[in-house]
């Protein structure tokens, strides 16, 4: 009589699966997935996946306990406990289905300007959000309703793709949400040293986008407590002509 042939392991259990996938995903340049993702891809069982990410220790992470979306950490960013937020923020978002965009201070220091270290990303969406914490990165939401309506722009040579609001929407942001970042009086200075970099015809646009008198008032004393007369000019005459009109 035969012997019955060994049965080969089920391909729910198959050991170091999820290892190769994560390998795959780091020689694409990729830092990112979801257990969705290593489920279809690896053909294995929700079970099994879960336990096989367990085991790769430190070189995965979550973004929240709650959520299915993982990090992929090289050696060198253990100690930061992920990899740049820089490198998987419009990933996550993506996932999420939710608008967002880098802002605030945090989209001052993409453009140059710290006046002092900020330990967080501050970043914008449409629909509060739990502060993160991954080792030493933090991440801060802040909440606009009407973010659709924000100009924005995407930060050049980035690693990965990342939405940031253009300089003039960053000024406004400061001024909207200086309570929650330092005061005024920091929101400020973190505005003055974009003032000569900013363009007319996109403050009259942004201004006009975001329809907001009382920052967009605060907005011109600012420009001419620092002596920039023209477009205090411009934001002055903004605000007369929506006077006009309301």
């Amino acid at each position: 009589m035969q012997k019955p042939s060994k049965r080969p392991s089920p391909p729910t259990r198959r050991r170091g699966t999820a290892a190769h996938f994560i390998e795959d995903k780091l020689g694409l340049g990729l830092v990112t997935f979801t257990l969705e993702e290593l489920l279809q891809k690896g053909g294995l069982s929700r079970t099994a996946a879960r336990n096989q990410l367990l085991h790769l220790g430190w070189k995965v992470t979550r973004v929240a306990p709650r959520q299915e979306f993982f990090l992929i950490l090289s050696p060198e960013q253990r100690a930061l406990g992920a990899p740049p937020v820089a490198w998987w923020l419009d990933a996550y978002f993506r996932w999420l289905g939710r608008p967002y965009y880098v802002a605030l201070q945090s989209a001052a220091a993409e453009y140059g300007v710290m006046p002092q270290a900020i330990q967080v990303v501050q970043v914008m969406t449409d629909k509060p959000r739990r502060e993160l914490a991954l080792g030493r990165i933090r991440l801060q939401f802040f909440v606009k309703k009407r973010i659709d309506r924000t100009p924005v722009d995407s930060v050049q040579n980035a690693y990965a793709a990342l939405i940031i609001s253009t300089r003039e929407a960053t000024c406004l942001d400061l001024i909207r949400y200086a309570a929650r970042i330092g005061g005024m009086e920091r929101a400020a200075e973190t505005i003055r040293p974009l003032l000569p970099h900013l363009d007319r015809r996109k403050i009259l646009r942004t201004l006009a986008a975001e329809d907001d008198p009382k920052t967009t008032q605060r907005f011109e004393q600012i420009l001419a407590a620092f002596r920039h007369r023209t477009l205090a000019s411009a934001v002055r005459h903004y605000l007369s002509h929506a006077g006009r009109n309301t």
